[in-house]
């Protein structure tokens, strides 16, 4: 039974990919996108780990100043992590901005937003140490900016304890390539999971329509995408309201005029 479910899946994933309605938009193939222009010298990069990463990256990917997002593992001693067999590590989400339109004080707001920190071994329904909550720091002031932070975290309630560690960021090791789900209909197979892995940009990896306006970029065009950093917070219905909005209105307006290429937000 669980065979037939798979190749009724991969069948209708073929399907939906490759069909050609007369009153659709005519999708391309895999097309290169242009790396953006920012200058890499005026980048910071913020860790942080705060459950599972894949709908954690999500949350930071349409901030404004927010560049990209990726996702791996640190704050243990094991090298050479993998998803399998993380050691003491954590899963976390690596966030590259631009100080000049966010601040490092923002990006901890959204984080303490988007985890409940004062839950003891893991999030929501994912339990173990790799789910913990911490903020990773680069120098002392972002320590005291992060001290300070979880302090007034704390001061909204005392009837717990708000468990995220901090600690100066060591060794930042990137995901596998290939981790989880090509599909919605896939997601809770369990003999499907075994085999196939993608977890960088989870939630627009369950979109595949979104993947296709944006011209199929391949899994590293993905990673260092800009836009595909939006549209994975966007899939997730992560973004800002006003953001949420503008995105719907792009994608409304490509649909209608038949043009399917969506290179800016």
């Amino acid at each position: 039974m669980a065979d037939l479910r798979f190749l009724l899946c991969v069948l209708f994933l073929f399907a939906i990919s490759t069909a050609n309605w007369a009153s659709a938009a005519r999708f391309p193939g895999r097309i290169s996108q242009p790396p953006p222009s920012t200058n890499q010298e005026t980048l910071r990069i913020a860790v942080f780990a705060l459950g599972s990463f894949w709908r954690s990256e999500a949350a930071f990917g349409c901030l404004p100043g927010v560049v990209r997002t990726s996702v791996g593992y640190a704050g243990g001693s094991k090298t050479n992590p993998e998803y399998r067999n993380l050691g003491d590590h954590a899963e976390c989400v690596r966030i590259e901005y631009n100080p000049k339109l966010i601040q490092f004080k923002q990006l901890l707001d959204v984080f303490w937003a988007s985890h409940d920190s004062r839950q003891v071994f893991g999030q929501g329904p994912d339990v173990g140490n790799q789910y913990r909550s911490i903020i990773f720091t680069n120098g002392t002031q972002e320590s005291r900016i992060a001290a300070l932070s979880k302090e007034r975290e704390q001061a909204k309630s005392r009837s717990s304890v708000v468990t995220t560690e901090i600690q100066e960021l060591g060794v930042f090791y990137p995901a596998e390539a290939e981790h989880q789900v090509l599909s919605k209909c896939l997601l809770h197979d369990t003999m499907f999971t075994k085999f196939f892995h993608l977890m960088q940009k989870f939630e627009l990896k369950r979109k595949w329509f979104l993947l296709q306006l944006i011209g199929n970029l391949s899994n590293d065009e993905l990673l260092t995408s800009n836009l595909a950093s939006k549209l994975n917070g966007y899939a997730a219905e992560l973004c800002p309201s006003n953001i949420q909005s503008k995105i719907s209105a792009k994608i409304d307006e490509i649909v209608k005029t038949h043009w399917p290429l969506l290179r800016d937000i």
